[in-house]
């Protein structure tokens, strides 16, 4: 029955403009004034003309705001407030319309002006900036958050060295003057720190800034700025932040920043750095918590940031990173633990080739050319022909229980070719303990034997 008569209340409204006759007469607002009412807001009001005839028309007003870019509006009512810097001065304009009919006819303008305050040019603060943060508020337990704010700016180029600057701010309806002052090297006032504020955690509103200025020798000129608290919000970082590693699986977990918006109003971004690969793994998620796979052999540095998500707040700016946080194992060993084993190694072979070149030259003394042709050999002949720059051979290859062989003492040279042969049958042939062949490389010539296989 309601929508049906809303329906039927506006079909007559429409009817009743449109049997409005074409030279229906449309006569401008009266008494238009601006009035200052707070720091950086005005009030605008004005009055229907007494002489308006409306023959059961419902009338409306075009605002339009004189800025850089017109701003305007269509409103039912006779005031109006605006925020807006004012420093500058400030003007607007209204004329009657017709509410129900588009597009309306109206009616000329009639415009209102505020002058910009006094002061001599380049007097006034410039490169006014100020950012807001919140922390836990243990005092009072039906406000869990507070609000600080920090502004800063410079002394204009033409103000005189006697300058003095005082900072106010305004959030809603209420205005505060700044009690702790940061000074320049002569004394000026060029920052501000307010530790609590009137400003609400989770405020959309925007906040009002002004400073005054003052010296005995010149006028200063005021300077203001309406800021956006989403703009000038610094977010904490998320906290608590772990990391974890099982295997391959990396788990990361923190809590969402010290704010007075709630846990479904995030967004993080997780930033994993691999110290092995010099490689940045970059995601984004809602959730506290993040899982990946990753390798088990390097170590790993992760950090966490966040921001207010849309759902909640015009989008702002990027919190700054967490503490960073290591996890994870670095497998490779330092370069001292690898050089070990190749210097291990190469000991180790050099005694053995030191300990085979003493015997077999010992050896090889007793033999005569003819015999050295007869001795046996283990396996394929592996000499070669060596010229003046040829390689020595390597050091020989280890087969059986190397380490109990290595270090027995070596026996003396036979006087008797025949007893040295008849050495070698018997270890041969002996009684099923662990065997020890012996192969050497011999050359064609006058060189003595030079390694040992055993």
């Amino acid at each position: 029955m309601a929508p049906a008569l809303l329906v039927l209340l506006g079909t007559v409204a429409t009817l009743r403009a449109d049997t409005l006759p074409d030279d229906f007469l449309l006569l401008p607002p009266v008494n238009f004034t601006i009035k200052v009412t707070s720091l950086a807001q005005v009030l605008l009001r004005w009055k229907p003309h007494p002489d308006q005839e409306q023959r059961g028309a419902r009338l409306g007003y075009h605002l339009r705001i004189h800025a850089p870019q017109d701003d305007d509006y269509e409103i039912k009512y006779t005031v109006r407030k605006y925020e807006a810097v004012l420093h500058r001065g400030f003007s607007a304009s209204v004329r009657t319309i017709l509410w129900e009919r588009r597009p309306s006819p109206a009616s000329r303008w009639v415009s209102a002006e505020l002058k910009a305050p006094p002061g001599s040019p380049g007097t006034s603060a410039v490169n006014l900036t100020c950012t807001t943060n919140t922390a836990a508020n243990s005092h009072t337990e039906s406000r869990p958050y507070r609000v600080s704010l920090h502004c800063g700016w410079r002394a204009g180029k033409e103000a005189p060295p006697d300058t003095q600057y005082f900072l106010y701010y305004r959030y809603g309806s209420w205005t505060e003057e700044c009690r702790e002052y940061s000074q320049d090297a002569l004394e000026r006032n060029v920052a501000c720190w307010f530790p609590t504020t009137s400003i609400d955690g989770k405020g959309q509103g925007a906040l009002a800034v002004r400073i005054n200025g003052s010296s005995p020798s010149a006028a200063i000129r005021p300077y203001d700025r309406l800021f956006a608290l989403h703009e000038i919000d610094r977010v904490n970082p998320p906290g608590n932040v772990t990391a974890e590693m099982e295997g391959t699986r990396l788990s990361i977990r923190w809590e969402k920043p010290i704010s007075a918006f709630p846990d479904h109003c995030w967004d993080y971004e997780v930033r994993i750095y691999s110290a092995r690969k010099d490689y940045v793994q970059l995601e984004n998620t809602t959730a506290t918590t993040f899982n990946t796979t990753v390798s088990d052999v390097s170590k790993y540095c992760v950090v966490v940031r966040a921001a207010v998500s849309f759902t909640c707040r015009e989008p702002g700016a990027w919190s700054a990173w967490s503490q960073p946080i290591w996890t994870g194992k670095d497998e490779q060993k330092p370069w001292t633990e690898w050089l070990l084993v190749p210097l291990s190694a190469a000991l180790c072979a050099a005694l053995v080739c030191s300990l085979g070149r003493r015997t077999l030259s010992e050896v090889s003394m007793a033999l005569t050319e003819a015999e050295k042709h007869s001795l046996w050999f283990t396996g394929p002949d592996t000499r070669t022909e060596r010229g003046p720059k040829a390689p020595l051979p390597r050091c020989s290859v280890f087969r059986g229980q190397v380490c109990t062989k290595l270090f027995p003492p070596v026996p003396g040279p036979k006087s008797d070719i025949r007893d040295l042969m008849a050495s070698v049958n018997y270890e041969k042939t002996g009684s099923g303990e662990t065997e020890s062949e012996v192969v050497s490389y011999v050359d064609e010539g006058p060189e003595a034997l030079e390694d040992l296989v055993f």
